[in-house]
């Protein structure tokens, strides 16, 4: 009898992950037939710090249902660069994307330097898989934009678009969907989380009616300022106010300049941290419910044994720590730690990673579970040894993350508010036990994180010459690696 190709596909797509793990290649076999490789459900938030996830009943379902990787980082805490690097698997200095927009960023850079025709849509489109855009794309993109065509753009690799511009409101927004822009209005049933997750539910029906393998993105722009809820959710949560840690309302010791000197919150200040926090805990509930259907959908649609459900964001966010109004963009770990969820085919219940994992590795992972091959341009590595019970050793050790400031775009949407945050040019590395700062005035940064953990004390000052130029080295070879094995060796050195 002739053994099923569904029974074995698997298995051998896993089999040569664990092979890659080892010799360090990123080669993967051919394509194998559409009936057997995984559907990717991924759903991106915006500015969603680990300090929601306690009231996100869904995602710790998530969480026992699969793993958490608890040392996941992204590349920089903006949301174009990170998304940038999540649709490439590439670090910004060789994306280009450092910015929301002007000569180093936005849509505008990425689209304009050919980003877009390599990325994993792009990549998982061409082996046979139908790919979904839905919500927040790059920042800069307008969806009755034609970019010299004759129609509302649509990037390469995409089978479905849905894709909005400014829609930080979540009312009175349009939408390009498949070269037609649609505008939605005000009513309650306009909001727009539960808009898309009707599309991407209505997506996964119609690609296992298809008999198609399919990857959707859901990117929400929630809960990103001004934190607008859905209005069945606008009055819960009351009297909630905002964590107050170790770091609330503190400046650490020996700041660096662009930190230093700030005066402690005002009673106004910690008022709106409050309101606000309260808000965004509000607008991810809705985020929360998306997470039920697109999974209820899955099962209804008979593949959720063929189907990985990752959730994570774009950046952190401050609100109160280290002296800050609400924002993002440094090198704390508010900022740039946040959460990675996985859950499928293989992968343990209720596990967690400390790997050292960043943003540049999930669009090798998606290539790599679609038995598709990663350009050896892609910095990033693929996480399925670890999702599929891989214990982390050999793993990076390193991770990197680039920022230009300070910002001063008028029109970005994250342009920082006064005492918010807005550090200049930097460059970190981060690894299990510190991390390490580098900024374009020549001020420092070091934070052992093991005797503290909220990084309040800054030891740059007492470290020894010869191991600041350690340290500066591990930076720069991180910062000048231009390849997957050229920086999966960097991300070795710190």
């Amino acid at each position: 009898m002739t053994r099923s190709p569904r029974i074995l596909t698997p298995i051998v797509v896993v089999l040569v992950a664990l092979l890659a793990w080892v010799t360090g290649t990123q080669a993967m076999p051919a394509a194998p037939s559409a009936a057997a490789r995984p559907n990717v459900v991924f759903v991106l938030t915006d500015d969603l710090s680990w300090n929601l996830i306690a009231h996100m009943p869904q995602v710790r379902r998530l969480q026992a249902d699969g793993v958490t990787f608890n040392d996941y980082t992204v590349t920089d805490s903006l949301c174009c660069p990170s998304r940038s690097s999540i649709f490439t698997g590439r670090f910004p200095h060789d994306t280009g994307v450092f910015t929301n927009g002007g000569a180093d960023g936005g849509f505008g850079y990425f689209h304009g330097h050919g980003e877009e025709k390599q990325t994993f849509a792009t990549a998982l489109q061409s082996s046979g898989y139908r790919t979904a855009m839905m919500g927040k794309y790059l920042n800069g993109y307008l969806p009755a934009d034609t970019q010299g065509g004759t129609q509302p753009y649509v990037p390469p690799g995409w089978s479905e678009w849905d894709v909005g511009g400014n829609g930080y409101q979540e009312f009175d927004y349009d939408l390009n969907e498949n070269h037609k822009v649609v505008h939605y209005g005000n009513r309650p049933q306009d909001y727009m989380v539960d808009v898309l997750a009707g599309k991407g539910a209505n997506f996964i029906a119609d690609s296992a009616a298809a008999h198609q393998p399919f990857l959707l993105e859901i990117a929400t722009f929630a809960p990103h300022a001004p934190y607008t809820p859905a209005p069945r959710d606008a009055d819960s949560f009351p009297g909630l106010t905002a964590p107050r840690g170790p770091a609330f309302d503190t400046l650490p010791a020996d700041a660096p300049p662009w930190l230093a000197g700030r005066a402690p919150l005002t009673g106004a200040e910690k008022t709106a941290i409050d309101s606000g926090f309260r808000k965004r805990v509000q607008a991810v509930q809705s985020v929360d419910r998306m997470l039920t259907t697109l999974r209820a959908a899955v099962t209804k649609a008979g593949v959720a044994g063929d189907t990985y459900v990752v959730f994570s964001s774009d950046n952190g966010y401050h609100m109160g720590q280290y002296r800050l109004n609400p924002g993002k963009m440094t090198a704390f770990d508010t900022d740039i730690r946040v959460p990675l969820v996985v859950a499928g085919p293989g992968v343990t219940p209720g596990s967690t990673s400390t790997a050292q994992v960043q943003n540049i590795d999930l669009a090798p992972t998606f290539q790599s579970l679609a038995g598709t091959a990663v350009p050896s341009t892609v910095d990033g590595r693929s996480l399925a040894p670890l999702l599929h019970g891989g214990s982390g050793a050999g793993w990076r050790t390193t991770s990197l993350v680039e920022h230009h400031g300070p910002d001063a775009l008028p029109d970005d949407p994250d342009l920082p508010a006064p005492n918010s945050g807005n550090p200049p040019t930097y460059s970190a590395i981060r690894t299990g036990v510190y991390t390490y700062v580098e900024y374009s005035d020549g001020s420092r940064e070091y934070y052992d994180r093991t005797t503290d953990p909220h990084q309040l004390h800054n030891l740059a000052g007492t470290l020894s010459p010869a191991r600041l130029a350690e340290l500066h080295a591990a930076v720069t070879g991180l910062t000048n690696c231009h390849t997957g094995a050229a920086c999966w060796t960097a991300g070795h050195a710190g």
